[in-house]
């Protein structure tokens, strides 16, 4: 049916705009009942980069949005995915002072297609490029109609006959007609994408007007230092007492200029011994009284000997609840929370601790990395949920009392290391605390873990401190070797799962970020033909 307009403007997205923008969604994508933006998401997006976000208006009601990004792109490569370029959806991968604009979606009402909207969302886009001095718009597009040559033309040939315009996709052919170039195929960019047999092209549009800036770009290090603190457990009279000697460690692993610093789980049981008239369960509360000065205190160890600091775990109290917890303090002084998701028999029948439900990884200034203190490294499915949101070294903090019980939490972790291609990283405590219940003896031997691969030792054990003794471990990891790894090892773990047969997934979500499956939608619009696929993320 003909659309006669009368006014047709390309505006700011606002989040007033928010239920002409969703009714305007789930037209486009009729198959993909609940999963559509949340209003938490779209008002991400406008407080991070308001001018980034776009809407096309038809007599003043919204028919179309184009949405994106700024991204440092040297920190992906052209090796990456939708979900790891967008942050697990939550676009904390945005960055002011990046140098590439990433589309993260286009879509047009079915009702005005065939109208060029598409084209003019993508000159705004290009408007917007110039203006802010970014170097190109790069995004991930499908191409839907490759399932129907398949079997007798490789990606390759396909792309070129549409190219030649031998062959024509939805997608694909919009996308060139706008000036975007094929930089490479990419494999994996949308799972289960059955119509483009899982493959996307990453397009990119060049600003010829780009001006580098006189400043350098920030090039990511290939290596990264880990410092890892083997502690041994002794009697303090005090939190300052305690905090002398974390300090001592701290300033030790800066010294050797480590990016990292790891402390073990529940590193503060010597100031049990105070309550040693309370129960196991009050003591514990009590000790978690010290848990937000101890945090106080790591913050401004991170930043007086910028090193980043997994503080190990410590107890706390929240809304009655004892939970075993930490923190990732950063060197630049931001502070993040992780929990102890599963807690062993013994904490909850002495304790009575209960586990809790927060697991994401952390984007760093140098790496992104992930932490499960002790009993989680024992559960698989926690590092690979990690392992899909792009970590690179997981950290495991751990308490022990005896060899075996170590060896639980080594072999797990050396398990992770290989299955996750990733760095593992362990420490826990060593000596005795003979006046303090269920906490008399430690054991450990903190060790840093790497896959096993020719590039990597043989053994997979990058290096290990002596056992039961209280020392420091330091240790190089290359992350580039994880890179070649991905794409060029012997066995990929990661790439050769068969998603077809099993899946995992996190229950747990943050509200403010969209599905894991949000990225599948097949049926949208790309631009100036009546047809049902769309740009899928340009």
């Amino acid at each position: 049916m003909e659309k006669h307009i009368k006014q047709l403007v390309i505006e700011q997205l606002d989040l007033d705009d928010y239920q002409e923008l969703l009714r305007a969604m789930k037209a486009a994508y009729p198959k993909w009942q609940g999963s559509y933006w949340s209003m938490q998401a779209i008002s991400r997006l406008i407080g991070q980069f308001g001018q980034g976000q776009f809407v096309v208006k038809a007599d003043g009601k919204v028919v179309g949005s184009a949405l994106s990004i700024i991204v440092d792109y040297t920190k992906f490569g052209d090796e990456h995915t939708y979900q790891e370029i967008t942050g697990n959806y939550t676009f904390n991968t945005f960055d002011p002072t990046g140098d590439v604009l990433y589309g993260i979606e286009v879509f047009i009402h079915p009702d005005y297609r065939g109208l060029r909207l598409g084209r003019r969302l993508y000159d705004a886009r290009k408007s917007l490029c110039e203006r802010l001095n970014l170097k190109a718009i790069v995004f991930g597009g499908r191409i839907p109609n490759y399932h129907q040559y398949a079997n007798e033309l490789s990606p390759k040939e396909y792309i070129n006959k549409v190219k030649n315009k031998e062959v024509y996709d939805p997608v694909l052919s919009f996308q060139l007609a706008n000036d975007f170039h094929v930089k490479k195929v990419l494999t994996g960019y949308m799972p289960d994408d059955v119509e483009s047999r899982e493959y996307a092209t990453l397009l990119q549009w060049d600003n010829i007007y780009y001006s580098p800036p006189s400043r350098k770009f920030h090039v990511p290090s290939r290596y990264v230092r880990l410092g890892l603190v083997q502690w041994q457990m002794r009697p303090y009279n005090n939190l300052d007492e305690l905090f002398l000697q974390t300090e001592y460690f701290v300033d030790a692993v800066s010294s050797y200029k480590s990016d990292f610093a790891l402390f073990p789980e529940l590193f503060n049981g010597p100031l049990l011994a105070q309550f040693n008239d309370m129960s196991e369960a009050d003591a514990m509360r009590s000790l978690a009284q010290f848990t937000p000065m101890i945090k106080d205190r790591f913050a401004q160890l991170a930043i007086k000997y910028n090193v980043n600091i997994i503080t190990g775990s410590l107890p706390s109290v929240e809304e009655g609840v004892l939970n075993n917890i930490g923190f990732l303090c950063h060197r630049d002084g931001k502070i993040d929370r992780y929990e102890k998701i599963h807690v062993t028999p013994d904490e909850e029948s002495y304790w009575g601790m209960k586990g809790g439900s927060q697991l994401q990884v952390f984007e760093t200034d140098i790496a992104k990395v992930g932490v499960l203190i002790c009993y989680d490294v024992e559960f698989p499915e926690l590092p690979r949920l990690l392992a899909d949101q792009g970590m690179q070294i997981l950290f495991v903090p751990f308490l022990t009392d005896t060899q075996n019980a170590y060896m639980r939490v080594r072999c797990c972790a050396q398990a992770r290391a290989i299955e996750n291609e990733c760095y593992v990283a362990i420490s826990g405590s060593v000596g005795n605390l003979p006046k303090v219940e269920n906490m008399d003896i430690q054991y450990s031997q903190a060790a840093v873990f790497t896959p096993c691969d020719f590039a990597f030792p043989s053994n997979g054990v990058k290096s290990e401190a002596t056992p039961n003794a209280e020392m420091i471990l330091v240790a190089d990891v290359d992350l580039m070797l994880l890179h070649e790894l991905h794409s060029f090892g012997s066995v990929r773990n990661l790439r050769d799962r068969r998603k077809d047969v099993y899946s995992l997934s996190y229950l747990k979500k943050n509200e403010a970020a969209i599905s894991p499956h949000e990225f599948h939608k097949g049926d949208k619009d790309v631009g100036d033909k009546n047809v049902s696929t769309n740009l899928a993320h340009g």
